[in-house]
């Protein structure tokens, strides 16, 4: 694992530890850390997702974003009760970098299915106030564009099969790291 990634993953084990007023680990410096950056942080268990939040624009020094976004998945995940301090020893967390969003002009659905780039493209879907995003992970389990669409769609609380031409569509990459299990 590289120098960021280590120190990425070990700050936001930590921030997620200081909630239960555990000792944090010692944490490398980095110097990416005090600039810009968006992230999203993932926690699993047992290989299910535990809780997953995010910021799409680097809008605070990486840092601080990737502390709030650890805190944030592991304690107001809506999806998830809040992580109880016995779970922690169990979760994995898994941070993401991702890169400034580019809008993907498209003329309709087919040409959007056309464009996007199954493993490498997370993207973003915006219709009148609704928008979802799924991180270019989310291919490992939706592998057809299509079906990616239509989960997106779903997320945004419209039907799979919506469309509409005021859509607005933009993909990202990101950079990731994972801890490994320890057992």
């Amino acid at each position: 694992m590289d120098e960021l990634g280590n120190a990425l993953l070990i700050r936001a084990r930590n921030a997620i530890a200081a909630e239960f007023g555990m000792p944090p680990q010692p944490e490398p410096a980095h110097p990416r850390l005090a600039k810009p950056g968006a992230t999203f942080v993932t926690l699993t268990r047992d290989g299910d997702l535990r809780g997953c939040i995010g910021s799409l624009e680097a809008w605070r020094p990486l840092a601080s974003d990737l502390l709030a976004n650890a805190c944030a998945a592991a304690f107001r995940d809506p999806r998830f009760p809040p992580l109880a301090r016995e779970e922690l020893p169990a979760t994995r967390v898994e941070v993401s970098l991702l890169t400034a969003p580019e809008a993907l002009l498209v003329s309709d659905e087919a040409d959007a299915l056309r464009r996007l780039r199954p493993g490498v493209d997370g993207v973003i879907f915006e219709w009148r106030g609704q928008h979802a995003t799924f991180l270019p992970q989310v291919w490992d389990s939706l592998p057809e564009p299509k079906e990616f669409l239509a989960h997106l769609k779903q997320k945004a609380g419209l039907a799979p099969d919506f469309w509409a031409p005021d859509v607005r569509l933009y993909r990202y990459e990101v950079r990731k790291w994972k801890e490994q299990p320890t057992n």
